[in-house]
């Protein structure tokens, strides 16, 4: 053994996130170098990043204006705090941006430092506001099975993928689950509950980790109407659906409905610099902007909000969004996307495709080959990845959500990597 070379990958103490790390360590796969929709590896072999990363890179890798922007607001000012009265440009700028694009007018903007902050903040929020307005008994937040909403404390407890919260112990209380498909399930639920008990509900337009579940047709607009009848307050969590994957600004404003309050983060700097922003409704905000002595004070907000190095950059994306008409093409890429899926979608180990809102989409394993590998949707995706493309394995098969860059030969490409990963993994 003593003269046994030792790998330098094993010997590294790096942790990675949801990572199996015996078998991770002296395995990775090192990415050395990103550039639109393409990212290489410490071989320098190429990929197509059919993940654009984990959902975020939605105008590719190795935008320069990113950098320019990142680099002028190092040398002006580094960093500074947003608590108490202080403020900075760049942050300032944003929320004014943000606002201003918002579905719902006048919406007020906290920032964090990605989506689990936000997620936290929107639950302490909604029950701060019931208990400012009179309502304290509002506490209790209802989820999706097989909703994500991030990995803090609260996202746990309102998620609803149940193996994220195996081994944690108890979690916190106040939160229930109801089906991800069921607009009835969810006025049931409050009623069960009493309305009066009841704060906020967690929605994602497209579920994303879960699986890409669309929702039915009339569901947003039902379960929307469904909170303001029983003044529950509409969230709707728009990390991933938001700055052009689902074609529009933020994903739930591809319907006709106003949430209470909206979370984003990913594609706000297209992951470049880790930043977020919840969305909030004036109404919901209005108890803590009185000005009135006496006045409730949210005493929450991470060291990093409104960090005017990631504000920057967070307004220089906004600028490539705008400038290279980006939003729109997460709605304008759905069918090509769909249909570059169609030849996976009849392969014998596949039960389903999903796809056809907005530019994403999940290939999932039939029943029969899950039974008999659990372990294939990880394994699809490496016989996918050694075909140059990379996606994401999830509990039952794989998922995509290219950069909003992607063309016909990056779906092409796709398009001849599935079949081929498939036949392989059947094999």
């Amino acid at each position: 053994m003593a003269d046994q070379p030792l790998n330098p990958q094993a010997l590294n103490p790096l942790w990675h996130p949801f990572a199996d790390m015996g078998a991770v360590d002296g395995d990775r796969m090192i990415i050395t170098r990103g550039e639109g929709s393409y990212v290489w590896d410490d071989a320098d072999r190429k990929y197509f990043d059919a993940t654009a990363s984990l959902w975020y890179a939605n105008f590719g890798h190795g935008r320069p204006e990113i950098t320019r922007a990142v680099t002028a607001q190092l040398e002006k000012l580094d960093s500074y705090n947003l608590f108490g009265y202080y403020a900075n440009e760049p942050a300032l700028e944003l929320a004014s941006r943000l606002s201003e694009l918002a579905p719902t007018p006048g919406s007020k903007v906290f920032l964090g430092s990605g989506g689990g902050d936000v997620v936290d903040t929107a639950v302490k929020i909604a029950r701060a506001y019931f208990a400012n307005t009179g309502r304290p008994s509002k506490t209790h937040v209802i989820g999706r099975v097989q909703g994500y909403h991030g990995t803090h404390g609260f996202g746990t407890a309102v998620g609803g993928i149940a193996v994220n919260a195996v081994g944690f112990g108890p979690l916190l209380e106040g939160f229930s689950h109801i089906a991800y498909d069921s607009a009835a399930a969810l006025e049931a639920e409050i009623e069960r509950l009493g309305a009066d008990r009841v704060a906020a509900f967690f929605c994602e337009p497209v579920i994303g980790a879960g699986g890409v579940l669309l929702p039915p047709e009339g569901y947003i607009e039902e379960v929307a109407a469904i909170c303001r009848r029983h003044d529950v307050l509409f969230v709707a969590d728009c990390v991933i659906a938001a700055f052009g994957r689902l074609g529009t600004w933020f994903g739930i404003d591809r319907w006709a409905v106003r949430p209470d309050m909206i979370t984003t983060a990913k594609g706000l700097t297209g992951g470049t610099v880790p930043l977020a922003a919840l969305l909030v409704a004036p109404h919901v905000a209005e108890p803590f902007f009185t000005g009135e002595p006496g006045a409730p004070t949210l005493r929450h907000g991470p060291t990093y909000s409104g960090h005017p190095v990631a504000c920057a950059a967070a307004n220089a994306t906004l600028d490539i969004y705008e400038r290279d008409n980006l939003i729109p093409r997460g709605r304008e890429l759905e069918k090509p996307l769909a249909d570059a899926l169609a030849d996976a979608a009849v392969h014998p180990l596949v039960a389903e495709v999903r796809a056809g809102l907005g530019f994403l989409a999940a290939v999932e394993l039939t029943a029969e080959t899950l039974a008999a590998d659990p372990g294939a949707p990880g394994r699809l995706q490496r016989l996918i990845r050694d075909e140059g493309v990379l996606v994401r394995p999830v509990a039952k098969g794989v998922v995509v959500s290219p950069p909003l860059i992607a063309a016909e030969p990056e779906l092409d490409l796709l398009a001849a990597a599935l079949p081929k990963a498939l036949d392989r993994l059947k094999s």
